[in-house]
């Protein structure tokens, strides 16, 4: 199954070959990096990171992410001895193309993700959906498209139990282009199934350090209404990470 779903991670990827026009860039690409230190009563240490990908193509307009995050502790327990162990070990992987129409505002959409977080209640979480997408606002200054479609999740439990379920998909990315050198993006999405709804946010400001590099800082939201009593529904990070812009 597993390999299932990654395989139609890439099939969304290769699924447009003709180039836009000339005065849009047909591929762009950031990738980011943050590495946190602390020694002390606890070590902690801690690396997060990421790439973004954008492709604006004549019929396509397509986005790809995928995240990384690591962290281990070691904590100094009262007899003495220490005690390492990892807090933090997670995946995540999206896809999504859309298709544009007669007016290319309006588009149809495709998008799959794969999610593997160790330490939550699940072992892993995959989605797949189509639907409808459209691009409500375009500007110099702010950009805001939403999604909206049927889909059907994967998932199984720590403990090896299935949930699979048809989902109603929503999401929505807004930009702000605060000025030359700054911008804030904020992207919303909720899935929602009978035996789980998973909704994931962030918030983030980048600006521009010099040239290709800048800093963000973003705070994430990742929320499944159905776990076991002894996982928490709500996972948050803050983060501050460098972005190097390759094209």
């Amino acid at each position: 199954m597993k390999k299932q779903l990654l395989a139609s991670l890439l099939a969304l990827s290769f699924s447009s070959v003709t180039f836009a026009q000339d005065d849009v860039k047909p591929f762009t690409m950031e990738g980011e990096l943050g590495i946190i230190a602390t020694t002390g009563n606890t070590e902690t240490s801690s690396i997060s990171a990421g790439i973004t990908a954008h492709q604006e193509l004549q019929q396509w307009s397509n986005d790809y992410i995928l995240e990384g995050l690591y962290k281990k502790e070691t904590v100094d327990n009262d007899d003495g001895t220490e005690e390492e162990y990892t807090s933090a070990q997670k995946f995540y992987g999206s896809a999504q193309g859309n298709y544009k129409l007669d007016n290319p505002d309006y588009r149809l959409f495709g998008f799959a993700s794969y999610e593997d977080d160790r330490l939550s209640n699940f072992d892993y979480q995959s989605t797949l959906a189509v639907g409808w997408n459209q691009k409500v606002l375009e500007n110099k200054r702010h950009t805001l498209e939403y999604s909206i479609g049927p889909g059907y999740s994967f998932a199984e439990t720590q403990e090896g139990e299935e949930q699979n379920s048809m989902i109603v998909r929503a999401s929505s990315a807004y930009s702000w282009k605060i000025s030359d050198t700054a911008k804030f993006t904020q992207t919303v999405s909720t899935e929602v199934g009978s035996d789980n709804t998973k909704s994931r946010a962030e918030s983030a400001l980048t600006a521009t350090i010099s040239g290709n590099l800048s800093m963000k800082v973003s705070f994430k939201l990742d929320h499944n209404s159905n776990v076991s009593d002894d996982v928490e529904k709500l996972d948050t990070e803050t983060a501050v990470t460098l972005v190097y812009n390759f094209f």
